[in-house]
């Protein structure tokens, strides 16, 4: 791990105004995945701004829904009363993320934030556009079974690991920040973060040094709610692909760069389609790269038994 320099935040004020001071710095909470990524030398932050314990963690009533505190934890908010009762496809897909052990460290923020799971990335002995511009992506031609079907780009075929932030995607949750000017935004998580195109490392929409501060669902829709998810065992393994059912709306995870809304499906279902039928709209289009041609059929078969699911709980 390269040296670096430390600092606790006493204010979310600042917090930015540190990273507006300080080149290269990051925020940490739990650090789950950024002291994993500095051990590798795929992170190299200057300078950790430590955000864990400021007074960001409330879980509470907002306008009829709910607001989450960016420094939540994981497990807070799975275990939550108003989110298991109002927003159960948030509690399911939290706890089929990680070990609770993970759940127990990892922020709502940082959650979000989490960096891809491909094994290009993480190695830095191969080509990655993601960590290296420029370099080439080894998916392309290698070991691309958990590979992006959807989104992708010929600069980047890897995929959003987290849960949680697809089924915030189906819930049309909004995320609240900080930027370094001090100014508050809100604006739909599902703007969050970007497809590849010709900058995969680019990742979400943030200006640098902004601080998530929240996450504010609506009202729960109506109708049931699901989340369903495929992974090559049942623990420590990164998903393949899950499915995340709120009423009429449904959110795809691990297919694509970002948590992929599946408005075709929802258009389709409205207009009288059956379920199959309404999932093949959405992947009349997927690309696969040659291992993970199987992912376009669990896909679909898992947006199937999502829906189902979701249907039974709301008779």
């Amino acid at each position: 791990m390269r040296p670096f320099t430390y600092e606790r935040a006493a204010s979310a004020d600042e917090a930015v105004k540190a990273a507006a001071a300080t080149p290269g710095a990051r925020f940490i909470a739990g650090g789950t995945n950024l002291l994993d990524l500095m051990k590798l030398d795929i992170e190299r932050p200057q300078h950790l701004i430590d955000v864990a314990r400021l007074p960001l963690g409330a879980i509470e009533p907002a306008g009829g829904g709910l607001r989450i505190g960016g420094m939540a934890t994981n497990s807070q908010v799975a275990a939550d009363p108003q989110v298991r009762r109002r927003y159960p496809v948030l509690a399911q897909a939290i706890l089929s993320g990680g070990s609770p052990q993970l759940r127990n460290k990892a922020s709502v923020a940082g959650n979000l934030l989490q960096r891809t799971r491909c094994a290009y990335f993480y190695d830095t002995s191969k080509p990655c556009n993601k960590r290296a511009p420029g370099s080439g992506c080894g998916a392309l031609e290698g070991l691309n079974r958990n590979a992006a079907i959807l989104g992708q780009s010929h600069a980047c075929i890897a995929t959003h690991p987290s849960d949680m932030a697809v089924a915030l995607v189906a819930l049309e949750a909004e995320v609240e920040t900080l930027t370094p000017s001090g100014e508050a935004r809100r604006f739909p998580l599902a703007e969050l973060h970007r497809l590849p195109g010709e900058t995969p490392h680019v990742e979400t929409h943030l200006i640098p040094g902004e601080l998530i501060t929240a996450v504010v669902l609506p009202p729960p829709p109506a109708g049931g709610q699901a989340y369903r998810k495929a992974r090559d065992r049942a623990s420590y393994a990164g998903g393949l692909a899950s499915v995340a059912v709120a009423g009429a709306r449904l959110a795809l995870g691990m297919v694509a760069h970002k948590p992929w809304r599946a408005t075709q499906v929802e258009q389709a279902l409205a207009a009288g389609a059956t379920p199959a039928e309404a999932i093949g709209e959405e992947l009349k289009d997927a690309a696969t790269a040659g291992r993970n041609d199987f992912k376009v059929t669990l896909t679909a078969r898992l947006a199937m038994a999502a829906l189902a699911q979701a249907e039974g709980d709301a008779a």
